[in-house]
């Protein structure tokens, strides 16, 4: 463990340049560069409240803010996952010519994207204003699911760098995941509205359902489920264990298939 802690700290000056560059890169062609990070979720919450909101149970006024404040940890687990699966193969030239500890290149492309996530929250924090959603203690529970939710990114992240580079077609099969991960988050519906009952245990089977439901309690100022609480740091800590055993035993195999 001090040998890898120590090694990290040698490269820590290239993590933080591979996550400007990614940063750059991916408003590199826009007129309107990092402000996309401020539009974007607008935009789609406008949509979504628009056509979500007519439903009887939907008519709550802050319905946009609980829209925002799911879709923006969706985006985030979405983007970040997919950049992390392609980063292996992305830097293969690099990882070909010099030696760099591989798992700079998932990590940056993880925290390039929470950096964006996190610029992202003064959208959230002003709509919640626009809508009258008071703070409250319960507002500070906040970096708990946040923390969280970069844990489970990042392990799910180096599960998927590390298989994708042997099965290329898991970029596809990882859209349609993604997919389902989507629809069963509730981020433009509530869950009372499926009529689940009983069943609606199933729904948090889904890592990312937990976490955005604890991020609303500290949004909407409520308590955190505590079941919710334990079942999200397990996936993500459980995750990140998983990812990063299997990144390690498999990373020497990388060369021949990149």
């Amino acid at each position: 463990m001090k040998n890898t802690w120590k090694n990290f700290s040698k490269y820590r000056f290239l993590l933080m340049e591979l996550v400007k560059k990614e940063i750059k890169l991916k408003y590199r062609r826009s007129y309107l560069g990092i402000l996309w990070t401020l539009l974007e979720p607008i935009l789609t919450t406008a949509v979504l409240a628009f056509f979500f909101g007519s439903i009887k149970e939907n008519k709550d006024p802050q319905f946009p803010v609980y829209i925002m404040s799911g879709r923006l940890l969706y985006s985030f687990f979405s983007d970040s996952t997919k950049a992390a699966m392609k980063s292996i193969r992305t830097n293969s030239a690099m990882i070909k010519k010099v030696y760099v500890p591989k798992y700079i290149y998932p990590l940056s492309a993880i925290l390039s994207n929470y950096v964006i996530f996190l610029i992202s929250m003064i959208v959230l924090f002003l709509t919640a204003i626009l809508f009258k959603v008071e703070p409250t203690i319960y507002l500070l529970q906040i970096v708990l699911p946040m923390f969280l939710l970069l844990i489970l990114a990042l392990g799910i992240g180096m599960m998927l760098a590390t298989m994708a580079v042997f099965f290329r077609d898991l970029e596809y099969l990882w859209g349609v995941i993604l997919m389902l991960i989507m629809y069963t988050s509730a981020i433009f519906y509530k869950v009372s509205m499926l009529n689940l009952g009983h069943k609606a245990w199933m729904l948090k089977l889904n890592p990312l359902y937990v976490i955005i439901a604890n991020f609303r309690c500290a949004v909407f100022g409520t308590p955190m489920s505590n079941m919710s609480l334990l079942l999200s740091a397990i996936y993500s800590f459980g995750s990140l264990i998983v990812g990063f055993l299997l990144f390690y035993r498999k990373q020497d195999k990388f060369i021949l298939n990149i």
